[in-house]
């Protein structure tokens, strides 16, 4: 069927891909004008695919049809007209053009709520079912016969996002191609539309979404929830205008109790407590409010609302003396050997142990009816005068933490509503980069735009590098002992794992990963790198060393291995969320601080790890996120005089600038894992199918986008042909496709630079004089998906055979039967030293070559094969250092010698 599509949005985008997917012909997509340069993402999608697009910024003037826009949709020849998501009054000349006529859909189940911001009165009007309605286009507003409907239950506190999100999006674009398919197959209904139940209400804006505040509470929440996100339901307040999200009439347990924030025309003041803001409706039934949006647009936990005048010493009351008195009376009984405990006693410094921070929090807890504190309280609080700031805002309700104000990203996909964190991760705060700048992180199966990212700025990485630094001297993280760090980190572990999914999601929206590798590795090693390193924690150990005594006295030698300090880690885009564990872990397990710079084209898994890490109860200022550029906020960490150790996992030149720069800075530690050619050798009398096998791995593995990957394969002579051919047997079996896609084998390329790269690299062998077997060229679809490619007779001297093309790019040479050295010294001509292979059943041969290959892994009968509990590093200009296993852990210690004479 020939279909017209008029509409935006992403939903318009996706009905339009679905449409084509089922066969009809989009004859023509009609959309908004572009945006401050930005096209829409349906006009987007239609321009790369070759569908004609049309912007008009109207279709009628003065209620009259323009005729040449009329004129231009007549002349495609439509037979319907779609209307996935329309914004735009669309003439009748238009809509009845087409012999099927015109169907649109409507986010609610018409008749109820006809007209605009319908989502919004669903839910202000505490509807118990919502749903969306596919109907034939009339002259009325939505008064057209009825083709379809689907209803879902509405939540307590469903919002417009979540409820969109859950089923608006994912089953109206279901609806409206079920719709389509009835109409061709000539079984679409035309039901009548009923006046009984029927609304009109108004668009929602933001002078009209004020609160009447004489109405029940759930009332109340409904209007705030259904306001929530835009345009905000708001009130006047403490002098200002305030607008509240996140309403919630989940109260059990909540207690009125905090400072009180005077509402005029409330049925009574809101009260400000540690879970959020308290409201009352005319019923006196209460609803918490989570987050307040000031009038200068900053969004802000409601909990902290009166926080500046918290930041001050607080004024004691007499009670409040009283209660300060009896602590003092318990410290004493702690701390004995102290004639007077005043406000700068140190708790710590006066003698105190471990134990006695549980005693002192069992004995508050006696003197101030049961009020818990944590020990994490006592090591934050250290000095009797804090301690007693700390307890009494504490028994005021206050001065609790609680979660951070995280402005989301939201997504509806693969089954489930991504919650993505934007922007920088500073001293435990998401932030806006210095000046406000941001630029675009770019889906690579389709080109789209995910989302703004905030870009870091040297002054950002001055800000992180700080807050680390004081995390670090003055925070919990060095105060705890090395088995709590250790619980924290299992604790991080297990938050990872209870949001695989969504993490492996985002790595197939950000990176192009395919999701069911990208659960297994790219989600599941990380997962398992930190479970790993928590179990180090406690097991750091030095050593005491027999020395030379000094007669007639004696001598005890003994080392400590500590922690660096601040450390910068800077990872590649190739395995965002993996190369970040296999880096952090060990670092945070060391018990250091760090500055993470994900790679500037992957930045969203770093930032979901840091949300995390809040959650995991990781101190703030421990863990830092700054996405921004190598050339800017890589070089300001290793220039940055504070920073004592950067961890880098990229191209070998820029290792070695990064390594010159540590040097001149401060002499800095450094550990580089950096490129690779690594070869792999097969030879005759190997398993030939698991050669095969395992030799597709060896290269097409993660798109090729895989730093250990076989660079080059050397294949004995008499196998070479059955090998080639049975190769391209297994490459024609390959799925390319959405990495969402459960049966697909192969994803796009991680950024577009990445695939043009790709192809010049395939142009030079070409032009070189090696044999381009298949592939080579990019896949004539949206995005940026490269076929896999086998190159053969490549020679030793050639440009393919001699520089990593990092893609899924098998370059193959013969070597003659039997000649083992001869094919281990081309093996080793190459300046990198990552990984390394061979495929035979002889051990003996193994071991010899395993013995001389020049790598810093050897993979024999196997390749890809890591572990977390197993050493990972290169030899040679691929980079110095480990990864993973015991031995990371000394890439993040220094050893101290400490002797004593007695």
């Amino acid at each position: 069927m020939k279909i017209a599509v008029i509409g935006q949005s992403l939903f318009g985008q996706e009905v339009y891909c679905r449409l084509r997917e089922e066969g009809h012909e989009v004859v023509g997509v009609f959309t908004v004008p572009d945006k401050d340069g930005k096209a829409d993402p349906l006009g987007l999608q239609a321009e790369q695919d070759g569908v004609p697009v049309f912007k008009f910024p109207r279709w009628r003037a003065k209620g009259r049809a323009l005729p040449d826009v009329v004129a231009q949709y007549l002349a495609l020849g439509a037979e319907l007209n779609v209307l996935p998501f329309c914004s735009q009054f669309i003439p009748m000349e238009v809509i009845s053009a087409p012999r099927h006529g015109s169907i649109i859909y409507h986010p609610s189940l018409l008749p109820r709520h006809r007209g605009a911001s319908a989502i919004n009165w669903t839910l202000i009007h505490g509807d118990k079912k919502g749903g969306f309605t596919i109907f034939w286009a009339d002259d009325g507003l939505d008064t057209g016969d009825l083709l379809l409907q689907k209803e879902c239950e509405v939540l307590p506190d469903d919002t417009v996002s979540s409820l969109y999100n859950r089923f608006l999006f994912p089953e109206g674009v279901k609806g409206m191609v079920q719709a389509v398919k009835l109409i061709a197959e000539g079984k679409a209904p035309r039901l009548p539309q009923p006046e009984e139940g029927a609304t009109y209400e108004g668009i929602q804006r933001k002078e009209t979404a004020r609160i009447d505040w004489d109405q029940p509470a759930e009332a109340i929440h409904n209007w705030i929830r259904g306001n929530d996100k835009v345009p905000g339901a708001w009130t006047e307040a403490c002098g200002q205008k305030l607008t509240f999200f996140n309403s919630t009439l989940s109260t059990a347990g909540l207690e009125p109790e905090g400072e009180d924030l005077p509402i005029p025309g409330a049925h009574r003041p809101g009260v400000i407590t540690k879970a959020g803001l308290i409201l009352f409706g005319n019923d006196g039934r209460m609803l918490l409010v989570k987050n307040i949006q000031l009038e200068d647009g900053k969004m802000i936990p409601a909990a902290h609302f009166f926080e500046k005048v918290e930041s001050s010493a607080l004024e004691l009351t007499e009670e409040e003396l009283g209660t300060a008195e009896a602590v003092r009376g318990a410290w004493k009984r702690i701390l004995p050997s102290v004639p007077e405990v005043d406000e700068s006693t140190d708790f710590f410094k006066s003698g105190a142990a471990s134990v006695d921070v549980v005693r002192l929090v069992e004995e508050v807890k006696e003197l101030c009816d049961g009020l818990e504190l944590e020990n994490e309280d006592v090591y934050m609080a250290t000095t009797f005068g804090d301690f007693i700031q700390l307890l009494v805002r504490r028994l005021r309700g206050g001065d609790k933490e609680t979660e951070c104000a995280i402005d989301y990203v939201e997504k509806a996909v693969n089954k489930l509503t991504l919650r993505m964190p934007h922007q920088l991760f500073i001293g435990g705060t998401f932030v806006d980069a210095e000046g406000g700048k941001t630029y675009e992180t770019i889906n690579p199966t389709d080109g789209s735009a995910l989302c703004q990212v905030s870009l870091a700025q040297v002054s950002d990485v001055d800000k992180a590098v700080a807050a680390a630094k004081d995390a670090f001297e003055n925070g919990l993280w060095g105060k705890i002992s090395a088995r709590d760090r250790g619980r924290l980190l299992y604790r991080l572990a297990e938050l990872m794992e209870q949001h695989q999914e969504e993490l492996a999601t985002i790595e197939a929206l950000d990176a192009g990963a395919v999701y069911t590798l990208a659960l297994k590795t790219h989600v599941g090693m990380s997962i398992q790198t930190f479970r790993y390193f928590a179990g180090w924690c406690d097991k750091i150990q030095g050593s005491t060393i027999p020395i030379n005594q000094a007669r007639p006295n004696r001598n005890l030698t003994m080392t400590r291995r500590e922690p660096i300090g601040v450390c910068g880690i800077i990872i590649p885009w190739n395995y965002p969320l993996m190369m970040l564990s296999w880096k952090t872990a060990a670092c945070l397990a060391a018990g250091n601080t760090v500055v993470i710079k994900p790679a500037q084209v992957t930045p969203l898994t770093a930032l979901k790890f840091a949300e995390l890490t809040l959650k995991a109860g990781i101190p703030k200022g421990v863990v830092n996120v700054l996405p921004g550029s190598g050339s800017l906020v890589g070089q300001r960490l290793s220039d940055h005089p504070d920073v004592r150790k950067i961890g880098f996992t990229g191209s070998t030149e820029v290792g070695k600038h990064i390594m010159k720069s540590c040097a001149l800075s401060n002499v800095k530690k450094v550990s580089l894992e950096l490129g690779g050619k690594s070869p792999l050798l097969i030879f005759a009398d190997c398993d030939l199918g698991k050669a095969v096998q395992m030799g597709m791995s060896s290269v097409f593995f993660n798109k090729g986008e895989n730093c250990i990957a076989a660079g080059r394969l050397f294949v004995e002579d008499s196998i070479h042909d059955q090998f080639v051919r049975r190769v391209v047997e297994e490459v024609g079996k390959m799925k390319i496709g959405n990495p969402l896609d459960r049966d697909t084998n192969h994803g796009p390329q991680n950024h577009l630079a990445h695939l043009q790269k790709l192809l010049e690299y395939c142009q030079r062998g070409v032009e070189e004089g090696a044999t381009l077997v298949c592939g080579g060229k990019q896949v004539p679809r949206p995005g940026f998906f490269f076929e896999p490619t086998v190159f053969t007779d490549v020679q030793d001297h050639m440009f393919i055979a001699r520089e990593e093309s990092f893609g899924p790019i098998m370059i193959i040479s013969r070597f003659a039967d039997g000649d083992v050295d001869a094919v281990l010294t081309r093996a080793n001509a190459t300046e990198f030293g990552l990984a390394s292979g061979v495929f035979t059943r002889d051990i003996n041969k193994a071991l010899y070559v395993s013995d001389k290959l020049e790598a810093g892994t050897v993979f024999v009968n196997t390749y890809n094969k890591t572990d977390v509990a197993a050493p990972f590093g290169g030899f040679k200009q691929s980079g110095f250092g480990k990864d993973l296993g015991e031995a990371a852990l000394n890439e993040y210690l220094r050893v101290k010698t400490v002797t004593f004479e007695y």
